[in-house]
């Protein structure tokens, strides 16, 4: 059994990242810039905004936060997008969720262009990624998954992949991206009869559902590679959605929780902050 070590490869691709957007600027003077829209004063949100800032400050990117009132009206929010979008010196826009009640979500988030769309969440992406259109800005956290097992030289190739859940943050789109690297493909959820019969034929096991321990030892098989994307906390401690004690035992490769695929969130994030701004430059 070998750890699969998301801070490490986290790091290592930051480092990288580092030294394009230095190319970047001095070959072409470009400074690349993220803007983020944070809505009202949700203390995780507040947490998450400032880690994305000190990525990017790390990388070389400029990062603006515009914080804005939890009162804010639906039309003075979308207002704010739309001179985002239309800003020539901004390469992405992120708008922090959750947001307020009142407001419609979809709404605003439709209003992000699809080429400024860093969280990759746009209908437009996902459709790209539906057709493995490579110009698409994919999903962080499931894109943050394939890079780390890429890394680990993990061979896809007719292997069964098996993804617990169906979100359409992690599930459906890294679904897609196994697909992409040519697995054959399972989607299990909530609704799935008899769960572990599916899971036992995992070659590669992905699971992203949010409920503490639901993949135990006796629900894999030998040699499985497990990526275990659940953040679930219970009395102040964070648990995946895998039983890594047990699960270990059998499996060739894991990620554990915390520090296997949370850090590789944010610096998907600043990859697709990085291939926004080079796609604008060689246009």
């Amino acid at each position: 059994m070998k750890i699969i070590d998301g801070k490490l490869v986290s790091q290592t691709m930051r480092n990288e990242l580092a030294e394009k957007i230095a190319e970047l600027k001095n070959n072409f003077g470009k400074v690349l810039k993220l803007s983020v829209i944070i809505v009202g004063n949700d203390p995780a949100s507040e947490i998450y905004v400032r880690n994305k800032s000190k990525a990017c400050e790390e990388v070389g990117i400029y990062s603006e936060t515009i914080k804005l009132d939890e009162s804010i009206s639906q039309d003075k929010l979308e207002n704010v997008v739309l001179t985002l979008a239309n800003d020539e010196s901004v390469d992405g826009i992120l708008v922090q969720l959750p947001l307020p009640r009142h407001i419609d979500e979809k709404r605003v988030l439709s209003l992000i262009p699809t080429e400024k769309d860093v969280d990759g969440f746009s209908s437009d992406n996902i459709g790209k990624l539906t057709q493995f259109d490579e110009s698409a800005l994919l999903a962080c956290t499931p894109h943050g998954i394939i890079q780390l097992l890429k890394r680990y030289e993990v061979d896809f190739c007719g292997k069964h992949a098996v993804v617990v859940g169906r979100s359409n943050i992690v599930g459906k789109p890294v679904a897609l991206m196994l697909l992409k690297e040519n697995c054959t493909v399972t989607v299990c959820h909530s609704k799935t009869e008899n769960l572990a019969d599916f899971t036992r034929k995992a070659d590669i096991l992905v699971c992203a559902v949010g409920k503490k321990h639901l993949i135990t030892e006796d629900m894999v098989k030998d040699g499985v590679i497990v990526v275990d994307a659940g953040i679930n906390r219970v009395d102040g401690k964070i648990y995946g959605d895998v039983d890594f004690d047990g699960v270990s035992k059998k499996a060739s490769l894991i990620t554990p929780v915390p520090g296997g695929v949370g850090p590789m969130t944010i610096t998907m994030l600043l990859y697709n902050t990085y291939f926004a701004g080079l796609k604008k430059t060689n246009e």
